[in-house]
């Protein structure tokens, strides 16, 4: 793996903490913010030339499509200093569990529909599961219908997340809006309503999106 440069590492500590704190990866225009650079154009070098160290993928065409492969080394003489994420070869077997609605939400299934073997490296954090998404009301999120979407068990979220949400027995996947009196479901796609929480409904945060597989279909 070629070695990289400060400002390389910079940008990749910045891309692990976006994923561990907001669930998903920065965009472009926030990482040449976040880094001070005058145009997104510098923030693109930077990423191709992470990518051609191997220090992250790149999903073509994907909004936020940043996948961790290397993690971002540590200050020295810090905790967890030069370890990276385990090896390629270092698998996840993952439980699907029944489906996930990005339109409206639908009846969701406990049971076990597959195993898929992963590559652990393709998300961040570590997802307990795999749902299979149907619709595409996170279409701009890049999330397709017949997706499978890492989820990473919490019930825990903050605002701004992209979340897998329990409203009475039904499973959602949509990006968590918390406001003074109210909670928001938003789809990421202006074709859909967003859905409102209603005080007497059993709702719950069932876990945190943190990555896809698109399998041929």
């Amino acid at each position: 793996m070629n070695a990289l440069t400060d400002t390389q590492q910079s940008i990749l500590a910045l891309i692990a903490e976006r994923i561990a704190v907001d669930g998903m990866p920065p965009s472009q225009t926030e990482i040449a913010q976040a880094m001070g650079f005058s145009s997104v154009r510098a923030a693109q070098y930077h990423l191709e030339a992470l990518e051609q160290a191997g220090a992250i993928r790149r999903v073509p065409g994907k909004a936020r499509g940043i996948r961790l492969v290397q993690a971002p080394v540590a200050e020295e003489g810090g905790a967890g200093a030069d370890v990276p994420l385990p090896s390629s070869d270092d698998a996840l077997r993952l439980p699907v569990l029944g489906r996930v609605a990005a339109g409206a939400p639908i009846g969701a299934d406990a049971g076990v529909d597959d195993y898929v073997l992963l590559d652990r490296n393709l998300f961040f954090p570590s997802p307990d599961y795999l749902l299979k998404v149907k619709g595409d009301s996170m279409r701009d999120e890049g999330i397709f219908d017949g997706d499978l979407i890492g989820v990473h068990r919490t019930p825990e979220a903050r605002s701004g997340q992209i979340v897998v949400a329990r409203i009475d027995d039904e499973i959602t996947v949509k990006l968590l809006k918390v406001g003074k009196d109210r909670i928001r479901l938003m789809p990421r796609n202006p074709d859909f309503e967003p859905i409102e929480v209603m005080p007497d409904q059993d709702f719950a945060i069932e876990g945190l999106y943190c990555g896809l597989v698109r399998r041929g279909r």
